[in-house]
């Protein structure tokens, strides 16, 4: 596994333990994702902050609102100078096309569109009042997503093969949900190992936890791109 496509997710609140993540393996993964936690915390001065070191960003914001106001938050998120940036599949093909366009001025900035949640399982699909299961609800979003101009998507590494024989091999799959064997699987409920994930086409992975907490997450991470996680 080539060691830049490996996510690091940032899973804390703290700026400096942050920065000392980025710092420790910046050199050895290519990309460090700032969440929902990370980023409510910190804000967009801590983003700047992280790629000031050469570190490149996946800022995972899931955005989903109106057409207009998804638009200006990505124009603004796209000026921190990032590599990923994350909207809801579900918000639409006039949202993910407003939000494209807005993405349009700096290409350096991928947008990926979340399918399904990686801690949904087919029976958190039907609360929700889907009559698909999560990897036919992932289907159908990743091709409104395709049809809409998007070229990369957040999927369950169980749906890759899936979406990769719909979308070939120029589309962008990007994997949470992904634990080395033995490790604890936490909230997440469609996992894999990362050499599944990898087997099956992901594009990128992203493990937080099972680095984050490991007693030596040098040897988690050497075991991941060695292809033994």
């Amino acid at each position: 596994m080539n060691p830049d496509q490996l996510i690091l997710a940032l899973d804390v609140s703290d700026a400096g333990v942050a920065l000392d993540w980025v710092r420790r393996f910046n050199h050895q993964i290519g990309c460090f994702k700032i969440g929902l936690q990370l980023f409510t915390a910190q804000g967009p001065d801590f983003v700047r902050e992280v790629r000031q070191t050469g570190a490149q960003v996946f800022l995972d914001l899931k955005l989903h609102d109106i057409p207009n106001t998804v638009a200006k938050a990505v124009e603004a998120a796209c000026q921190l100078d990032i590599q990923y940036l994350t909207v809801h599949t579900l918000g639409g093909r006039a949202m993910l096309t407003a939000a494209l366009a807005a993405a349009a001025p700096t290409p350096r900035t991928m947008l990926l569109g979340i399918t399904v949640l990686t801690s949904h399982d087919n029976d958190d699909l039907d609360d929700l009042g889907f009559d698909h299961t999560a990897a036919g609800q992932a289907l159908l979003l990743a091709k409104l997503a395709r049809s809409a101009g998007m070229r990369g998507l957040v999927c369950s590494p169980r749906e890759v093969t899936l979406l990769r024989q719909e979308l070939g091999t120029d589309f962008t799959l990007v994997t949470p949900g992904v634990r080395p064997a033995g490790a604890a699987v936490n909230d997440q409920n469609r996992v894999t190992t990362p050499a599944e994930a990898i087997a099956s086409g992901s594009s990128h992975l992203v493990i937080g936890r099972p680095i984050l907490n490991a007693p030596d997450p040098e040897q988690v991470i050497a075991g991941i791109l060695s292809g033994g996680g």
